[in-house]
């Protein structure tokens, strides 16, 4: 698939479809070679659009024929160009049939229909509808769907579409059929169908209006004893959005179907959603702790969509965040609740925040920069980024801050009452909120409209006479692609106050009423002033508590500050935000030592930190996990105006060893500790507890002591869990004891042969060597000539290449190049396989203009190679603006 020129499509340039449709019936008779499909489709003409021309689109079609009202029309009647098709002047009212012939067995780019171990799967989000049929595929053009499906009996017993399930039947020649009809109009993106061998766990489920309804999990045979998690999560999801939101499943049935080859997390199509394997598929012997958490919460997440994304869809793909921002909170809301306590609502915010301070503020920062509702695209599948669903949930959740839970809801209730069964804009979800919470949101509008982290800055002044406190915020959002200046943001500001002994000090605003410990400061001009008054004595500020939006602050805090509210803050975020900025700040200096070429060092204040917070077992083991790790290498390089990432790592490696050392004795006493006794439980207490003890034991194996070592292949041989096991084999892989210990080396060749028929397992076993730093190029290469390795399945190229160009600093920046050529060897390769895949891969070298100037020529030279190669549109659209940023 080439290009070799690109269309940018801008948001301003929205037109009404011409024709809209009331009902497709759809037909398959399904061949791996050759599927024929038969779309007969009622159009009427809009009345809010003056043109009467038919504007359908197509890819990769072989066009049978095509009947209108009874007449087939002759090539003359339709004009065709570059995937559109134009049938001029036609009447208000129309039938239309459409024949096609369509190649599954050829469709490597796993959009459309394509073949997966033998069986049929769909996926048609953003525009894969129009690799199935010539239709009007834009999510604004709604209707209702009835499909049949002809196949093979004994090859593919299994036959599922959307909606509910009419009929079924033998046919001729041992071939079968079933009917389906889904009564909810729906855009063409949410269409799905499967056809297999697949067997299914399944459940009568009653909902709060007293309906029972069915519940399948669909899967092949050898995978069904891993389904249970994923069938829990979904009656988990059910009964929240029925209490927390008051939505019910609106239809008999709903089914959830695992594929090993698909581009994404998982779809959401209206009542069949499908997924990719690794968020559905778990037991104790091959799934983690993490793997239990993303498969509840992307079950949660695609379940939501129901409503969110289903019932109420966006009128075009610049509105995207619409459905996804807002599912997004809605996932996060419901795993943070299933926690069941403020410690693991706090470890689940938390980890979201480090999702986007890691992923999305450097996308911020760099050449795919982009408004949370972008105003221009080439390529819509590029726009699936953690800017829109990531950051666009911050947006939701800003509306919550300001309104609280109850106006949130209020908020959502006046949205689905306007717009259910409707395509809607981002600024309709905007006026919902501000209606039915009485606001005028105009100024908010902007965090749809404007790309960029925008900064605050905090100084702030005692008056010890006075016993007041004057907070003064200011707030900048720096330059980016076709946007050179930027207004006023509203953001809410939380903030606490603590007193000399770590206790939440009462606030009153100059002016207003008592706030109790926490109040949101709305800024909303450039800069502005809030004075607190009754101030008992010169606080130490907790600010931005809560992460209350997307915000970088800029403020600085002493380390005695920070080490205060480390060991005090109630609120739990915060406690954790000060161990990483005393962490950073430090990662910082060591980096540049290192390039001064400056003897390292360690203060002893900050490793007696890190003892306190270790030793405290009054808090959640998960929170003090997650303040002992270290900031990510990536987010050191966020920090800093040129990014050595060889300095980094070893800057990194220093502290990490430093703080083993230190801290030998809590390290071990903390692995001995969080050992969790008797069954294997996925929930969050024991998980806390093994990711403390695992964490333990990656510092012990710093250390470089055969003792440690030994603990480990002693943890690894005894583990009743992947979670355990996983742990011991990485932090062997990584700490280089594989190098210096026999026994150690063994364990890499008996985990695969153990897992060798697990392909999830072995995607596992592939990253843990590929982001290991002392995996480099030779390395990698001899992994991708394993027989288990292909570039056609995304999971595993993920695993493999994407885990060694985006998760392995210090090896893919060879200070050589060798790096930068393996990349552009394989994105070149991937691109003719499954282009959308290969695009993810391209934003690997975003920062590249960043890179200190020895790295940053050859990171020049391998895009422009790539550059000068025929490329997919969605390859192309990365490396251009990568190139010209």
């Amino acid at each position: 698939m080439t290009s070799s020129s690109s269309i940018t499509i801008y948001r301003q340039d929205y037109t009404v479809p011409p024709f809209l449709v009331d009902h497709i019936d759809l037909t398959f008779d399904l061949g791996p070679s050759v599927t024929q499909v038969k779309a007969t489709t009622r159009l009427r003409h809009n009345p809010e659009s003056e043109s009467h021309d038919i504007v359908l689109y197509g890819e990769a079609l072989e066009l049978v024929k095509i009947v209108m009202n009874g007449k087939t029309l002759a090539k003359s009647d339709y004009a065709t160009d570059n995937g559109e098709l134009r049938i001029a002047n036609v009447p208000d009212d129309v039938t239309l049939v459409v024949d096609t012939l369509i190649h599954p067995d050829q469709n490597t780019s796993l959009m459309g229909l394509y073949l997966s171990n033998g069986n049929f799967f769909t996926q048609c989000e953003a525009e894969g509808f129009r690799k199935i049929t010539w239709y009007p595929d834009r999510p604004d053009v709604m209707a209702t769907y009835t499909v049949t499906i002809r196949a093979d009996k004994e090859k593919y017993p299994v036959l599922l579409s959307n909606g509910n399930l009419v009929e079924t039947g033998d046919l001729p020649n041992n071939r079968h059929y079933a009917v389906w009809d889904d009564p909810f109009r729906k855009p063409s993106y949410l269409f799905a169908l499967v056809a297999g061998n697949l067997v299914c766990r399944e459940e009568t489920f009653k909902l709060a209006d007293g309906r029972d309804v069915l519940l399948q999990v669909w899967v092949e045979k050898n995978n069904l004893d891993k389904t249970a998690h994923a069938m829990e999560s979904l009656k988990h999801s059910i009964r929240w959005d029925e209490s927390r939101f008051g939505l019910e499943l609106d239809l008999d049935r709903f089914m959830i179907v695992a594929v090993s080859d698909f581009n994404m997390g998982a779809m959401e199509n209206k009542g069949l959603n499908i997924f990719n394997t690794r968020y559905i598929l778990a037991n104790p012997r091959v799934a983690t702790d993490t793997d239990y958490a993303n498969i509840e919460s992307v079950v949660g997440h695609e379940y939501f969509h129901n409503w969110t994304g289903d019932r109420v869809t966006c009128r075009d793909w610049f509105q995207l965040s619409l459905k996804e921002g807002l599912t997004v909170f809605r996932d996060q809301e419901f795993s943070a609740d299933l926690t069941g306590s403020d410690s693991g609502r706090a470890v689940k915010r938390i980890e979201d925040v480090r999702t986007l301070r890691q992923l999305q503020f450097p996308e911020d920062a760099g050449p795919m920069a982009h408004p949370v509702r972008p105003d221009a695209y080439q390529e819509i599948n590029n726009f699936y980024t953690v800017t829109v669903y990531e950051k666009g949930a911050e947006v939701v959740r800003m509306y919550q801050t300001l309104f609280g839970r109850d106006g949130f809801r209020k908020g959502m209730d006046l949205y689905f009452s306007r717009h259910d069964g409707n395509a809607v804009t981002c600024n309709d979800f905007l006026a919902a909120m501000a209606d039915a919470n009485g606001r005028d949101l105009s100024q908010f509008e902007r965090w749809y409209s404007q790309a960029g982290t925008p900064r605050v800055r905090l100084e702030s002044h005692y008056d010890e006479k006075e016993r007041t406190l004057t907070v003064s915020l200011s707030q900048f959002c720096p330059p980016t692609p076709g946007q050179t200046e930027k207004q006023p943001f509203l953001i809410p500001f939380a903030i606490g106050l603590l007193d000399s002994k770590g206790n939440d000090m009462p606030l009153r605003l100059k002016g207003g009423k008592d706030s109790g410990t926490s109040c949101i400061l709305e800024l909303s001009d450039a800069s502005q002033t809030f004075t607190f008054v009754d101030v008992a004595e010169k606080p130490v500020i907790s600010a931005l508590r809560n992460f209350s939006a997307p915000v970088i602050l800029e403020y600085e805090q002493s380390d005695d500050e920070l080490l205060h509210l480390l060991s005090h803050d109630s609120d739990h975020f915060n406690r954790w935000e000060a161990g990483q900025r005393l962490a950073a700040r430090r990662l910082v200096s060591l980096t540049k030592a290192v390039q001064d070429g400056q003897p390292l060092t360690l203060d002893t204040a900050f490793a007696d930190a890190f003892r306190t917070v270790l030793s405290d077992t009054s808090l959640d083991a998960a929170l003090r996990e997650l303040a002992l790790t270290l900031p990510s290498e990536m987010m050191v390089a966020e920090r800093l105006d040129e990014i050595d990432p060889h300095a980094i790592h070893q800057a990194r490696q220093f502290m990490r060893r430093t703080l083993a050392e230190k801290l030998e004795k809590e390290w071990r006493d903390a692995w001995d500790r969080n050992r969790t006794e008797g069954t294997y439980r996925p929930v969050p207490s024991d998980a806390g507890k093994r990711a403390l003890k695992n964490l333990a034991l990656s510092y012990l194996l710093a250390l470089d002591n055969p003792v440690y070592c030994q603990m480990a292949i002693e943890q690894y041989n005894r583990a009743d869990n992947m979670t355990d096991r996983l742990a011991a084999l990485t932090s062997l892989v990584h700490s280089g004891c594989m190098n210096r210990h026999p026994e150690a080396k063994a364990l890499l060749d008996d985990f695969y042969r153990e897992f060798e028929n697990e392909a999830l397992v072995i995607d596992k076993w592939f990253s843990l060597q590929a982001t290991s730093p002392h995996a480099g190029i030779e390395t990698i290469t001899t992994l991708m000539e394993h027989p288990a390795f292909t570039l056609k399945n995304p999971n595993r190229a993920r695993s493999l290449i994407f885990g060694f160009c985006h998760n392995n600093m210090a090896q893919f920046h060879a200070a050589d190049g060798s790096g930068y050529e393996f990349w552009s060897k394989n994105l070149i390769e991937l691109d003719r396989i499954n282009p959308q895949v290969a695009a993810r891969l391209a934003r690997c070298m975003d920062q590249w203009k960043r890179y200190i100037p020895s790295l940053r020529k050859p990171a020049e030279q391998a895009l422009r190679h790539v550059s000068e190669q025929p490329l997919s549109r969605d390859t192309r659209e990365i490396i251009e603006k990568t190139l010209s940023a």
